[in-house]
């Protein structure tokens, strides 16, 4: 199949450092090109892909001017008709495409605004347009307005060590953007309260400066908790990988979280509060622990004994893995070009 792909504008494929989308978009069109597809990426001008690669005129999805630049970039595919017009885009990027029949696919990996999905069903060829969300708690979202599917996010397992077993004093890990609603404060109560050392990795956004200084900070002591700051892919390997478990104690409804996913592809655990996909990403009792308060979570780090970290990566293989995403989004492509979606 030729299949032609539009990514955010904003952050180069692959990112250098934040970016989980552009991540996601990465392993697809490198999946897909060892498959033999022919790809066509439109993405920021500094990716670096092996495929065709169209550079958007703007990087700004929020300023206009970007967006009708950006948008014009993808309207070309109208005269080049691939055979699937995939979008981890803005939805507005298929304007032009929309009333075509060209089999169109847009994939949400936030959250949703239904007033938009409506107007674009609309303006698109019946059958022609399908949404994908990379959970179930996002595609439950889209349904009521347009025909949906859930793909999973993950990531690629030779990037994350396998480790079967770590020491009797391993941490507990943090991983992610400093903030409330991640809920980083949670996770040194949670280390306090179990007596179990912390790793704080990730960064501090420039709004949260105050929120770190006051609730985290005075809990450093460089023994029991530590910050380590933002971490790279080789960094995240070792921290993940050496840690007893990964708390993920967020406070929001979180489309999906590949940290959990990279934390399962080392076989760590994760124990995470029951909000957006903790629950569909972590089998409880089996992968990790969900709970609802902090005393859950305080009592689901005294079980980590109990879980098999052989488990939790063949969890990770067989749903989160880069193999079973590219396999179903080459399966959806597969069926929507021929009229097989049910």
């Amino acid at each position: 199949m030729h299949v032609a792909i539009a990514a955010d504008p904003r952050i180069p494929v692959p990112p250098r450092l934040y970016g989980g989308i552009e991540r996601i978009v990465h392993m697809l069109v490198c999946g897909l090109v060892e498959r033999g597809h022919e790809v066509t990426l439109f993405a920021h001008e500094d990716s670096e892909v092996p495929c065709r690669h169209v550079s958007y005129g703007g990087t700004d999805p929020q300023a206009l001017t970007d967006t009708i630049r950006d948008t014009l970039s993808v309207s070309r595919l109208a005269f080049e008709r691939p055979d699937v017009v995939h979008s981890f885009g803005r939805l507005v990027y298929l304007a032009s495409l929309l009333p075509l029949e060209v089999p169109k696919v847009m994939t949400y990996q936030r959250g949703t605004t239904s007033s938009r999905i409506r107007t674009a069903m609309a303006l698109s060829r019946e059958g022609s347009l399908i949404f994908t969300g990379c959970s179930n708690h996002i595609t439950e979202e889209i349904r009521p307005h347009a025909p949906a599917r859930t793909v999973y996010n993950g990531v690629p397992l030779g990037t994350y060590d396998f480790q079967p077993s770590v020491a009797d004093d391993a941490p507990l890990v943090f991983l992610g953007r400093i903030a409330p609603i991640k809920g980083t404060h949670t996770a040194v109560e949670v280390a306090r309260r179990s007596g179990r050392p912390l790793v704080i990795a990730g960064n501090v956004p420039d709004d949260q400066q105050d929120f770190f200084r006051e609730q985290i900070e005075p809990h450093l002591d460089h023994e029991q908790i530590r910050y380590v700051g933002p971490v790279d892919d080789e960094e995240k390997n070792e921290l993940l990988g050496r840690a007893a478990a990964f708390l993920m104690p967020i406070e929001w409804e979180e489309p999906f979280g590949i940290v959990m996913a990279e934390a399962m592809a080392c076989g760590t655990p994760v124990i995470g509060t029951r909000r957006g996909a903790v629950p569909e990403v972590v089998e409880d009792g089996v992968t990790g622990f969900v709970g609802d308060t902090t005393d859950d979570l305080v009592r689901a780090v005294e079980q980590i004994d109990m879980l098999d970290r052989t488990a939790t990566r063949e969890r990770c293989e067989q749903h989160f893995s880069d193999t079973a995403i590219v396999d179903a989004y080459e399966d959806l492509y597969q069926a929507h070009r021929t009229g097989r979606l049910s």
